[in-house]
């Protein structure tokens, strides 16, 4: 549902980052600490969930398929949202040995230990995979790169090593509520990765990060996210972006690559996803927060969007 109405008053938010990250719910982390000796090479496979890497001491480099070496520092951190396929190895083109073929050392839940390669010089690392909230239909991931390198982190964020590290006390000390403590301290994480992502200097036109730094689209693209069910029109977006109607669809469009009503869409069903799983509220509460004039009306764009009926994915345990 996209209203016709212009009639939709809404306060620009000031931080529009901070609208959209709020969004970006973390529901599962599991953590290594990895302790890496010259030569050493690993491949991580595709999966659900992203992965971040951070390296705390020594170098390494990164083999992605879409972007070829890169070379990891130091500080640096590197952040897959995608999970996608790669390669992290101490050497261009090097040995390496799939991830799943590396003992580990499991210290509690869905944390590990690893220590593996020839016992040359040693790279530290904090390995990271975190599951994000209906991570399919999330407009948001879906508008990121599949690599979100962070060049020296830790100085440009002196907390970052300290809240990795702490992720890292959690992992050795083997305490009670140590997964849960681990998912909040990646909640900060994350947030602070991408943030230092988003405050890089950078030459992107297209794109999420581009949608955040753009101050118009910025903020339509933020009171979307914070009244996933107001009755958004054109009009009433582009008034909040402080633009004519004509100029804010194709600056939209441009900058985010899909239309304001196709974007917005997609986020009342990843919202309404969240609700009806986490939350269980009923399909009839759902639609009714999200402002659809029926029930009937909300499962129909429902299913057209995610694929099957919201009443079963509410009977989903997945």
């Amino acid at each position: 549902m996209f209203s016709d109405s212009s009639e939709t008053v809404v306060r620009a938010p000031s931080d529009p980052l901070s609208e959209v990250l709020r969004d970006l719910r973390i529901a599962g982390v599991s953590y290594g600490r990895c302790e890496l000796t010259h030569p050493w090479g690993i491949d991580f496979p595709p999966q659900g969930p992203a992965r971040f890497h951070f390296v705390a001491s020594g170098g390494c480099w990164l083999h992605g398929a879409d972007a070829g070496w890169t070379r990891l520092e130091a500080g640096d951190v590197a952040l897959l949202p995608h999970g996608s396929g790669h390669t992290l190895a101490d050497a261009i083109r090097g040995p390496a040995r799939p991830l799943g073929e590396i003992p580990l050392k499991e210290i509690g839940d869905r944390t590990y230990r690893m220590s593996a390669g020839g016992g040359g010089r040693l790279s530290l690392l904090f390995c990271c995979s975190v599951k994000f909230e209906e991570p399919a239909i999330d407009p948001l991931l879906e508008l990121m790169p599949t690599t979100l390198l962070v060049r020296s982190a830790a100085r440009g964020d002196t907390a970052l090593p300290l809240l990795l590290e702490t992720m890292a006390e959690e992992v050795v000390s083997e305490r009670v509520g140590s997964a849960t403590v681990l998912t909040r301290l990646a909640d900060v994480v994350i947030a602070r990765i991408l943030r230092a992502w988003v405050e890089a200097p950078r030459t992107e036109t297209t794109g999420w990060l581009a949608a955040i730094r753009d101050p118009k689209i910025g903020r339509a693209l933020a009171a979307i996210h914070r009244h996933p069910g107001a009755p958004w029109s054109v009009r009433s977006l582009a008034d909040v972006a402080q633009l004519s109607r004509s100029i804010f669809s194709e600056r939209f469009a441009s900058v985010v690559g899909v239309s304001p009503a196709r974007y917005l869409a997609r986020w009342r069903m990843h919202v309404a996803s969240v609700w009806l799983r986490r939350e269980r509220l009923t399909v009839a509460e759902v639609s009714l927060r999200l402002g659809y004039e029926s029930e009937a009306s909300f499962s129909r764009a429902f299913k057209r969007l995610v694929g099957v009926p919201p009443s079963a994915l509410r009977r989903s345990d997945l």
